[in-house]
Parts: C-alpha cells; structure tokens; sequence
C-alpha cells in the first residue's frame, strides 16, 4: 500500500488552509499556509520531520509578524459616518441662514428639510458650510 509522501502532506494541509481563509476570510491563514508550504518544501529537500516543523513553525509565524506590522502602520479609515466611500454626502456644502440658540438649525439639501449641527469647536455663523459627518437624519457641518 502507498503512503503519501511528507511533502504531500503538507502540500493537502497548505491548500486546506487556503481553503478555510476563502470561506472566512481570515488573512492570517494565508501566512499560516506560508509556512506550511516553506514546510512543504523543506520534506522535498529531505529535511526531517523536525526540521520541517520548525521551518513551519518560524516561517509561518514571521509572516504573521510581518502581516501585523504593515497593517498596523496603515491608517485606519474614518468611522461610517465621517467617510465618504460610504456615505456621499460627507464633502458636500450647504448653506445656513439663520443658527438657533441650542446650536442647530434646519437648511434644505437635495429637495428635503434637514437638522444641521455644527462640529465642535465650529463658529455659529451664517453661510456656506461643509458637511463632515452624518448622524442619522442630521448634517454635522463647518464652515467652508
């Protein structure tokens, strides 16, 4: 009877880990199978079975490392309702008239009534004012 071959083994473990990260998601099981596969190919050089776990162990776990390095020096992205990817408003001006002693007004923008807030910090004055964030049905705005 045969048996598979070392290599073999982790070659079925390498594409079972990427089949795991298709259906969830998880990019770290990419670096996981990067490491199976540097294991991979440590049994085809005729490493021993030790050999080859620590090569999985040390590669897979360095690719993890580097993952979580270059992810951490990323931005993050804006909260929803401060980003324009999702909300199109975000960007847009509108104009104030008159602002109420609570620090709101109402303005119309795009045919319909509107709550308008201003930004923290931001001056109560009349004119053109930018929106930066969207709360519900109320634009948070500052003056463009």
């Amino acid at each position: 009877m045969n048996t598979l071959a070392q290599s073999s083994i982790w070659w079925l473990l390498t594409g079972a880990a990427v089949a795991v990260e298709l259906l969830t998601g998880t990019f770290y099981l990419l670096m996981i199978a990067v490491g199976l596969a540097a294991a991979a190919i440590a049994a085809h050089l005729g490493a021993g079975l030790a050999v080859q776990l620590g090569v999985a162990a040390v590669a897979g776990g360095a690719a993890v490392l580097i993952l979580r390095k270059v992810r951490g020096q990323q931005p993050q992205p804006a909260k929803a309702s401060e980003n324009r990817d999702v909300n199109l408003d975000i960007g847009e001006s509108v104009f104030v008239g008159a602002w109420q002693s609570d620090g709101t007004a109402t303005t119309t923008y795009r045919g319909a009534k509107w709550r308008v807030a201003l930004r923290a910090g931001a001056a109560a004055t009349s004119g053109t004012h930018r929106i930066v964030e969207v709360v519900g049905t109320c634009l948070i705005v500052e003056k463009t």
